[in-house]
C-alpha cells in the first residue's frame, strides 16, 4: 500500500538548544498597523469529539488584514526594520505612524522578493502602505489569480520560467544589480537578518492565541515550506513554564525538503530538486538555514503526506461536523487538519496515533495559514 502519511521521530532533538522567542516587540508593532485585529481562534468542539480528542484549536489566518493569509505579519515587521535602519529610528519608535511621517525619505526605496503568492502579496501591501515600491518574482505555474492579487497593490510582478528556489536566486541577483532590498522569508549563509525579523513577526499569532484562550495545547502541528513559519511557532513553545506540547512538522510528500534532509542523517539541510504538490505555499526545495537549526532541535516528529490529505482537510473545514464554525482554508492551510483526521480515523494509523499520544485528553493547535488564495482550485475541491 502506498502510504498517504509517513512519520519519523527526530533523532537530533535538543529542546534546550534554543530559547523561547515569544518577545512582544513585533506584536506591539502589528497593533499599530491600520486595520489590525486578532484573527479568530476556532475550536472544532463537535469534530474533536467525533475523532476522539478533547479540542481542535485553529487560528484562522484568512482574516488577516484583508490579505487572506498570515504572511503580512513577517513581511511588515521585516520591512519596517529595514526602513528603521535607513531612517535612524529606535526600536521603541517603530510603528506604522513613525514610518509614514517620513515617507518622503523612502518613496524611491524598492523591495524585491520571490514568492508563490502569499508572501509577495504581503510585501506589495506593505510597500504600498509604507510609501515605497515593490518588485515581485513568481515561479512557473503560478496562478493568474495570485499574480493579479499582488498587482492590485501597485507592485511590478513577473512570473519566471523556473521553480521557486531558482526564482529566489533570480530575485537575489536582481536585488544586487538594481540596489533593491531583498525581503525573502528564507535564510542562507550571509542572509539572515531579514529572515530573523520575518520569523519574529510570525510570533504575533502565538501572542494572540495565548490571549484568546486558557487552553494549552498538548500538540502543535505546523506546516513547512522553507520552514520560517514552523520554526517561529515552535520557538514560542520552547522552555515555557507550562508543559511543552509535542511539536509536529508537516510537509507535502512532493516537497519534503525537511523530511528528506533529516533522512540524509548528517544533521544538515539539503536541496530537494523535484517538487510536485498542489500545496503551492509549501512547494519549496531548500530549508531556510535559520529555520532548519530551530526545527531540527525542537520538532518531536517530522511528517509528510500526499495531496489528498490537504484536500480532505479543506473539505472538512468548509463543511465541518454538526454546528462547528466553517473555515475557508486553502490547500496549504488545511493540511494539518487533514493529517489529524487521517491519523485519528484511519485504523491503518492506530500505531502512529498511539506514538503521537493523540487521545481524549489531547488539545491540538494548528494555524490555517491561508484562505482561498486560489479560488478556482478551492471551489473544485469543496464543491
Amino acid at each position: 500500500m502506498n502510504k498517504q502519511i509517513e512519520c519519523i521521530s527526530n533523532p537530533f532533538i535538543d529542546k534546550n538548544k534554543h530559547t523561547n522567542q515569544k518577545n512582544d516587540q513585533a506584536y506591539k508593532f502589528h497593533k499599530s498597523l491600520p486595520g489590525y485585529k486578532s484573527t479568530p481562534l476556532v475550536n472544532l468542539k463537535n469534530y474533536s469529539s467525533q475523532i476522539g480528542i478533547k479540542n481542535c484549536l485553529i487560528k484562522d489566518e484568512s482574516k488577516r488584514l484583508g490579505l487572506n493569509a498570515f504572511k503580512v505579519l513577517g513581511a511588515s515587521y521585516a520591512m519596517a526594520h529595514e526602513i528603521k535602519e535607513i531612517l535612524g529610528l529606535e526600536e521603541t519608535e517603530l510603528s506604522y505612524d513613525s514610518i509614514r511621517e517620513k515617507s518622503a525619505a523612502i518613496k524611491d526605496l524598492t523591495f524585491v522578493t520571490a514568492t508563490d503568492g502569499n508572501h509577495g502579496r504581503a510585501v506589495a501591501w506593505c510597500a504600498e502602505k509604507f510609501g515605497c515600491k515593490a518588485v515581485v518574482f513568481m515561479p512557473k505555474g503560478t496562478s493568474e489569480f495570485r499574480l493579479r492579487a499582488i498587482q492590485q497593490h501597485h507592485a511590478h510582478v513577473e512570473i519566471t520560467d523556473v521553480n521557486y528556489d531558482d526564482t529566489v536566486k533570480y530575485a537575489e541577483s536582481e536585488s544586487k544589480k538594481n540596489q533593491w532590498i531583498l525581503l525573502q522569508d528564507s535564510s542562507w549563509p550571509g542572509y539572515e537578518n531579514v529572515a530573523k525579523h520575518i520569523m519574529s513577526g510570525y510570533t504575533t499569532m502565538v501572542h494572540e492565541f495565548i490571549e484568546q484562550t486558557s487552553e494549552w495545547p498538548t500538540h502543535v502541528i505546523a506546516q513547512a515550506g522553507v520552514g520560517s513559519f514552523a520554526a517561529s511557532i515552535f520557538s514560542c513553545f520552547l522552555n515555557n513554564n507550562i508543559k511543552q506540547p509535542k511539536l509536529i512538522l508537516l510537509e507535502p510528500s512532493g516537497a519534503a525538503c525537511f523530511y528528506n534532509s533529516l533522512n540524509v542523517g548528517d544533521g544538515n539541510p539539503h536541496l530537494t530538486k523535484h517538487l510536485d504538490t498542489i500545496m503551492a505555499g509549501l512547494s519549496c526545495g531548500m530549508p531556510s538555514l535559520l529555520a532548519w537549526n530551530i526545527i531540527c532541535s525542537s520538532a518531536d516528529f517530522f511528517t509528510i503526506c500526499n495531496d489528498s490529505i490537504a484536500i480532505k482537510g479543506m473539505q472538512i473545514l468548509a463543511k465541518p461536523y454538526d454546528n462547528d464554525m466553517p473555515i475557508v482554508s486553502g490547500e496549504s492551510g488545511a493540511v494539518p487538519l487533514g493529517l489529524l483526521n487521517e491519523i485519528c480515523t484511519n485504523q491503518d494509523y492506530i500505531n502512529l496515533r498511539e506514538e503521537l499520544c493523540l487521545d481524549s485528553d489531547s488539545t491540538v493547535l494548528f494555524f490555517s495559514t491561508e484562505g482561498d488564495t486560489d479560488p478556482d482550485l478551492y471551489q473544485r475541491v469543496v464543491s
